[in-house]
């Protein structure tokens, strides 16, 4: 018999000696940077959907409350709030943009339609002392970074204005005594002078936070975490090589020693010679029992004919979870399986339900069955790709695993744009190699955050020996990030953008032309598919 699918979360099993701040998402493209924010300044920062349960609330048992931005408006009959027991918690609640909006409507002040919309940078002036711009040295008059159309045109009863805006009168208000407080920009951008001051004002100085989110402390918590889940039980982790995996394999053979079995399955779909690559680096770096699985010809029987990226990435999940239960029958009494989730992918496939759309589902969140004979344990997932980083540091894994580029779960098949082939996964194998052999001889490599390349369903014509070729196209991307919930466009060389192509075009066969990705995230993805 299946067993339910149990997702045992380290992230919310934090120790009630761990201080929170919840933040309440409206759809923000910058949601996931008030996190971020927060978890610099030392103060643990969860994300959770406007429609939060009463019980979740409690059991969260956070020291503030942030109300994020987002794309929507207060004069919608649909709009999106939050429930009453939220805004009538006993914190200290701050208002983002919507959120200010949102606090304003509840405690019955007026939002207008601005005739004059703010969108980038605008000049903001402290109108009053606050306790929100107390401390940090934080000039009178500095520049923020504006995203609304409707404004708050009078303020509730007990409110006062505490800033001003170019093209807004109330820019920031408060009621101190309440300690509500709102901002009509946005705090947690770079954009903003003394954004960081601001929230570290919040959360330390009014909410009482202390900063005990730490590398040392996460890296202690989660070991206790995985002993006191999984006891004296085996777990079998699903080890990519990659930085994720890597930081929880050290971490799971801290809590539970030799009863750590790593598996390694080669889908067919990775890197160039990454078989051989991953065997060498894992075993000489964490020394740990490492089973290395060929299902590659199953993996692309499976795909064959299949064009939907979300489709792939279910099957991909549905077939890695199988080929891992056959062969862990082998190994005899494994109740566990790892998986090395981070917190933007969890963000990224969530569902329609907790407001933020479905970006793509990741293989190692949305495209697992519902049922199968592991209890799942995913000891980073409420962790960004930086500090999984810092713990890797911490953990002294070597920089050569800790500085690697992310590889997605699913591989070159998300790569790969349309039906997947033994033929497209060999010629982007070789796109690839040569495109990352070629940034590391520049000395890029650890200056660019993700490098990728894709296969176009599409051919374009070329003319090579003086003959005409009707062959494929390739895209490259190279993107710079901290958090990958943005990114911007890493800026290579032009001469080291036309070796690269010449390489591929010269070298890998059915290739006739070379394009370079230049769209940020958002709007786009850093992957493809």
């Amino acid at each position: 018999m299946s067993k339910n699918l149990l997702i045992i979360k380290q992230g919310n099993n934090l120790s009630q000696s761990t201080d929170s701040i919840l933040i309440i998402d409206f759809g923000s493209q910058y949601t996931q940077l008030i996190a971020r924010r927060i978890r610099e300044i030392g103060v643990y920062s969860i994300i959770q959907p406007n429609n939060l349960s009463i019980s979740l609330l409690k059991d969260l048992k956070p020291k503030g409350i942030i109300l994020s931005g987002g794309p929507e408006s207060v004069h919608k009959s649909n709009k999106l709030t939050v429930p009453k027991y939220v805004l009538d918690y006993d914190v200290p609640i701050l208002g983002i943009c919507y959120g200010m909006q949102l606090l304003a409507d509840y405690f019955g002040g007026k939002i207008s339609q601005s005739s004059k919309k703010e969108f980038g940078s605008s000049n903001f002036t402290r109108i009053k002392n606050s306790k929100l711009f107390q401390e940090g040295n934080i000039p009178k008059t500095f520049n923020v970074w504006m995203s609304h159309s409707d404004k708050v045109t009078k303020l509730p009863h007990n409110f006062r204005i505490i800033g001003s805006s170019t093209n807004s009168n109330i820019s920031a208000f408060s009621c101190e005594k309440r300690k509500i407080f709102g901002l009509q920009f946005h705090p947690e951008v770079t954009h903003t002078q003394h954004g960081k001051k601001i929230l570290h004002n919040f959360c330390i100085k009014i909410c009482g936070c202390k900063k005990t989110w730490t590398t040392k402390n996460k890296i202690e918590e989660i070991i206790l975490d995985i002993k006191n889940k999984v006891k004296n039980e085996r777990v079998l982790l699903a080890l990519s090589g990659g930085v994720d995996s890597s930081v929880v394999a050290a971490l799971i053979k801290k809590a539970v020693g030799e009863k750590l079995h790593c598996m390694f399955i080669n889908t067919g779909l990775l890197r160039k010679d990454e078989v051989r690559d991953v065997e060498k680096n894992i075993k000489k770096s964490l020394k740990v029992n490492l089973i290395t699985i060929d299902a590659a010809s199953n993996f692309l029987r499976k795909l064959k004919g299949v064009k939907d990226p979300e489709t792939k990435r279910k099957i991909i999940g549905e077939t890695f979870i199988r080929v891992f239960e056959k062969e862990s029958k082998k190994l005899k009494n494994i109740k566990y399986l790892a998986q090395g989730t981070i917190y933007p992918d969890v963000i990224e496939s969530s569902s329609k339900k907790s407001k933020s759309d479905v970006i793509k589902s990741h293989h190692n969140v949305g495209g697992l069955p519902k049922k199968f004979n592991f209890f799942l344990i995913e000891p980073i997932r409420k962790l960004f790709k930086d500090e999984v980083r810092k713990i890797g540091k911490e953990l002294s894994i070597p920089d050569y695993l800790i500085d690697r580029h992310p590889f997605p779960g699913p591989g070159l098949a998300v790569r790969i744009i349309g039906e997947i082939t033994k033929e497209k996964i060999s010629i982007l194998q070789e796109v690839d190699n040569i495109f990352i052999e070629e940034i590391k001889n520049a000395g890029l490599y650890n200056k660019i955050s993700q490098a990728l390349a894709v296969f176009l369903p599409i051919k374009s014509v070329g003319v090579m020996g003086d003959q005409r070729k009707y062959n494929y196209v390739i895209a490259i991307r190279a993107v710079k990030t901290t958090d990958f919930m943005t990114a911007n466009i890493s800026e290579i060389p032009y001469t080291v953008l036309n070796l690269i192509s010449t390489r591929i075009v010269n070298e890998v066969p059915k290739v006739a032309r070379v394009v370079y990705d230049i769209t940020s995230k958002p709007p786009g993805t850093i992957e493809w598919e």
